[in-house]
C-alpha cells in the first residue's frame, strides 16, 4: 500500500470510530495506484498537466474586474442642458449654479436638480429656482470610465449584477458535477473554458446593462464548472504524496491572479478594453485544453480498458518509465467509496459554508473599508498565498478569522486603517481555514466531482450567491423602510 500523507492518516483515524459505511466493489481493472507508481507519480507529465490546468486560475479572477470594481457613486451631476435652450452662452459654472441644488457640505447634488421652468434667463437669475426633482435627463460624468448610468435610484443594479454572476457560478458548479460523471471530467473542463471565452467577448461588446448581466451569468457558469473539475482532473494523474498540489496550486494561482487584477484595473480604466485583455490568454487556454488527457478511472468504469491502457503507455513514455507487462495482464480494480453519515456531511458542509460566507463578504467589500480600493484588493489577495500548511486545526484558524472580523465592529467609523488591518488579518485566517478544508476534502476524501455530496458542492459557491442576494434584498428593503418612515414623519408634522 502506498504511504499515506499526514492529513489522510488523520482523516482515517477520525473515521475509525465507525461513523461511516464502507462499500467495496470489484471490477476488471488494475489498481491505478500501483500503475501510478510504475509510470511515475510526479514526473514530467504530471508537472505539465498541473501547470496546464492550474494556469487558467490565474486568469479566472479577471472575470470579476467588472463586478469587483463597479463604481456606483462616480463624480457626476444631473444633465441640465435644458437651460442652454434659454441661454446658450452660459458658462458651465453658471449653468450648475442656476440648475443644481447644493448639499450641506456645499457641493452640487449628485441626484437632484431644480425643476425646469418656462422662464427667460433674467427671471431665473433674479428669482432663482427652488423646487427640486430627480435627474430627468440622466447624468453627466466621465463616459470614458463609467457606463450604464448605475447611480442614484439605479444603484441597486450594481448588487444585482454581482448577485447574478454569483448565481451563474453556483449553477455552473452544480451543472458540471453530474455532467462530468456522465460525459467525463475532460469534457466538463473543456466546455466551461469555451463558455467563458465566448461570453467574455460578448460581455465586452454588450450595448445594454441587461445583456451585460446575462453574459456575466454565463461567464459565471463556465467559471464554476472549470474550478470544480480542473482540480479533480489534475489530481487524477498525481501520486498520493503530491496529490494536494492540485488544490494548493489552483488557489495560489488564483491569489496571484486577483493581485494582478488590481493592477490591471488600475492601469486599464476602460472596462471593455479590460475584457478584451482577458480574452487573449483565454484563447490560448481554449486551444491547449483540448490536449488534456482523460481520467483513467472513468474510462475503465465504462469498460474502455484498451483506451485506458493506451493513455497509460503514453504517460509512461512522457515520464520515460517502463511498465511491466505483468502489471496490465491481470486487471483487477478495487474501488472504495466511503458513504459518510449525516454527522460528517453536515459538519463539513456547515464548516465550508460558514468560512466561504465570510470569505466572499470580505472579498466583495474591498471598496467599503475607506482605503484605496486598488491597494485593499492587492493586500487582500496577497493573504491568499501562504495557505499551504495543514498542521493547525481547522477550528483554530476559523475561529481566529471570525473574531478578527467581529472586532471590526468595535472600530470607530472613519478609522479606515484599523478596519482594513483587521479585515485583512481576518481574510488571512479565513483563507488558511479554506485551504485546509479544500485540500483535505476535494483532494484526499472524494475522488470525483460527483463523489462530493451535493451539500459540499453547493456550499463552495452558495455562500457567494447568498451573500450578494441578501445584501441586495437588505439594500432595497432598507430604502423602502426609510422612504416609508419619512412619509409617516411628513404626515405627522
Amino acid at each position: 500500500m502506498s504511504e499515506l500523507s499526514n492529513s489522510q492518516r488523520w482523516i482515517l483515524e477520525w473515521l475509525s470510530s465507525g461513523r461511516y459505511q464502507q462499500v467495496i466493489s470489484t471490477v476488471n481493472m488494475s489498481d491505478f495506484g500501483e500503475i501510478l507508481k510504475a509510470i511515475g507519480g510526479f514526473g514530467l507529465f504530471q508537472k505539465l498537466i498541473l501547470f496546464a490546468l492550474c494556469f487558467p486560475n490565474l486568469i479566472l479572477p479577471f472575470h470579476f474586474a467588472s463586478v469587483f470594481f463597479v463604481q456606483s457613486d462616480p463624480e457626476r451631476h444631473c444633465n441640465t442642458d435644458w437651460i442652454l435652450s434659454v441661454s446658450p452662452n452660459l458658462t458651465t459654472e453658471e449653468q450648475l449654479n442656476l440648475t443644481l441644488p447644493r448639499e450641506k457640505d456645499g457641493t452640487f447634488s449628485k441626484c437632484q436638480m431644480f425643476v425646469p421652468v418656462d422662464w427667460d434667463i433674467d427671471t431665473i437669475r433674479k428669482y432663482g429656482l427652488s423646487e427640486t426633482t430627480g435627474c430627468q435627463s440622466g447624468w453627466k460624468y466621465d463616459r470614458t470610465l463609467y457606463e450604464f448610468d448605475l447611480a442614484c435610484d439605479k444603484v441597486n443594479l450594481v448588487q444585482v449584477a454581482q448577485t447574478i454572476m454569483m448565481a451563474g457560478i453556483l449553477v455552473g458548479s452544480l451543472l458540471f458535477g453530474p455532467f462530468a460523471e456522465s460525459f467525463g471530467c475532460k469534457r466538463a473542463t473543456q466546455i466551461p473554458v469555451v463558455i467563458m471565452l465566448i461570453f467574455t467577448i460578448t460581455t465586452g461588446m454588450c450595448p445594454s446593462f441587461y445583456l451585460y448581466i446575462a453574459s456575466q451569468f454565463m461567464v459565471g457558469v463556465g467559471y464554476g464548472g472549470y474550478r470544480l473539475n480542473s482540480v479533480i482532473l489534475a489530481n487524477e494523474w498525481t501520486g498520493v504524496a503530491k496529490r494536494s498540489l492540485g488544490s494548493c496550486l489552483s488557489q495560489s494561482f488564483a491569489a496571484v491572479g486577483q493581485s494582478l487584477l488590481a493592477g490591471m484595473v488600475y492601469f486599464i480604466r476602460d472596462w471593455r478594453l479590460a475584457q478584451m485583455v482577458i480574452v487573449a490568454p483565454l484563447v490560448v487556454v481554449a486551444i491547449y485544453i483540448w490536449c488534456v488527457y482523460s481520467r483513467i478511472s472513468q474510462l475503465v468504469d465504462r469498460g474502455r480498458t484498451k483506451e485506458a491502457k493506451k493513455w497509460i503507455f503514453k504517460v509512461a513514455s512522457i515520464n520515460k518509465r517502463t511498465i511491466p507487462d505483468s502489471l496490465l495482464e491481470e486487471v483487477v480494480s478495487l474501488h472504495k467509496k466511503l458513504l459518510f453519515h449525516s454527522s460528517f456531511r453536515c459538519g463539513s458542509g456547515t464548516s465550508e459554508f460558514s468560512l466561504n460566507v465570510t470569505y466572499f463578504c470580505l472579498s466583495f467589500s474591498v471598496g467599503n473599508f475607506g482605503l484605496d480600493i486598488f491597494v485593499t484588493q492587492l493586500v487582500f489577495e496577497l493573504t491568499e498565498l501562504p495557505v499551504w500548511g495543514r498542521k493547525l486545526s481547522l477550528i483554530s484558524t476559523l475561529m481566529t478569522g471570525r473574531f478578527l472580523c467581529i472586532f471590526t465592529l468595535a472600530v470607530p467609523q472613519g478609522n479606515a486603517v484599523a478596519v482594513t488591518t483587521l479585515a485583512t488579518a481576518g481574510q488571512f485566517f479565513m483563507n488558511w481555514a479554506r485551504g485546509i478544508y479544500v485540500i483535505t476534502t476535494s483532494a484526499e476524501i472524494w475522488r470525483s466531482a460527483v463523489d462530493w455530496p451535493p451539500s459540499s458542492r453547493s456550499s463552495f459557491f452558495l455562500p457567494s450567491f447568498a451573500r450578494k442576494f441578501l445584501k441586495t434584498i437588505h439594500q432595497i428593503f432598507g430604502e423602502f423602510v426609510e422612504a416609508a418612515t419619512n412619509r409617516v414623519k411628513n404626515m405627522v408634522t
